[in-house]
């Protein structure tokens, strides 16, 4: 009886440390985002208790084909960051948390994950070691860098005051790193940039006049001559009095992410029908 006792508890205690030590996760959900149902034009939690949490979470990016899904968990009170995927296979989602340093922006192509001054490239066997974005870019502490589908960088750094600049592709080589005017860089904050891969506009965030809360979502319309407009407000729909940071739109371009603060301990992702967008495009 003792024998199998002793038998009983080392398999369990076998099982519980498989369970502990294991990066992947029993399967969460089926289906598109998460098996979510799609927002409509007021903002939602996005995929409460499998994305957004009790912790602050950061706006994720998902691959171009939606089968895999890059965001940060943050613990304020235990002062971590954690690097967390949710990718879809067979048909089913898996939670998996990631080697430090993996995590960004995903190119339009799929191919290149940016992260801060460097990236790294898509390979048979996951993601590259990471490499510098070149001296050009070496003295800059980006946060955040977003990518066209041309090739141009669209980012920020990581000061009180920020600037965002761009940086082109021209004739195959990558132009120094400029900033941009006064209709995109003004307010006491200007961060979290992200570009639509056909670069007609920009989305990021900024304390200014005029704004709802701390920290405001403002977009920018790139015209056929290359002029970007007068930064526009996303609205009180989308802003609220507290901090709303960090756009990306999905890769089919039906929903706009963002974060939202609740408090200081928690923040969560939020999602809208990308019509938002739409509606305050310049009509031509």
């Amino acid at each position: 009886m003792k024998r199998l006792s002793h038998s009983i508890s080392l398999i369990l205690l076998v099982a519980v440390s498989n369970t502990v030590c294991a990066k992947d996760t029993s399967p969460l959900v089926t289906g598109p985002y998460f098996g979510q149902t799609p927002p409509g034009m007021t903002p939602e939690v996005f995929a409460p208790g499998i994305v957004s949490k009790e912790h602050r979470d950061w706006t994720g990016w998902f691959t171009p084909d939606m089968k895999e899904y890059y965001f940060t968990r943050n613990n304020r009170q235990a002062r971590t960051s954690t690097k967390m995927m949710l990718k879809l296979v067979d048909g089913q989602w898996h939670e998996k948390v990631l080697d430090s340093g993996i995590g960004g922006s995903i190119s339009p192509d799929g191919k290149i994950m940016h992260s801060g001054n460097f990236y790294r490239e898509r390979t048979a066997q996951g993601w590259s070691e990471p490499k510098s974005l070149g001296k050009a870019f070496s003295d800059i502490p980006i946060m955040v860098l977003s990518v066209s589908a041309n090739g141009t960088y669209i980012f920020d750094e990581r000061e009180v005051t920020g600037t965002i600049r761009y940086s082109r592709l021209v004739n195959g080589k990558r132009e120094a790193p400029k900033a941009f005017g006064k209709r995109i860089n003004s307010g006491k904050w200007t961060a979290h940039p992200f570009v639509a891969p056909d670069e007609s506009y920009i989305i990021w965030d900024s304390e200014r006049e005029g704004g709802y809360g701390k920290t405001d979502l403002y977009i920018s319309f790139q015209s056929k001559d290359g002029i970007w407009s007068e930064a526009i407000n996303l609205g009180d729909k989308i802003n609220t009095t507290g901090p709303d940071t960090g756009a990306v739109v999905s890769p089919d371009g039906k929903y706009l992410f963002f974060n939202r603060k609740f408090s200081e301990d928690d923040s969560d992702i939020m999602w809208v029908d990308a019509q938002v967008i739409e509606q305050l495009r310049p009509k031509i």
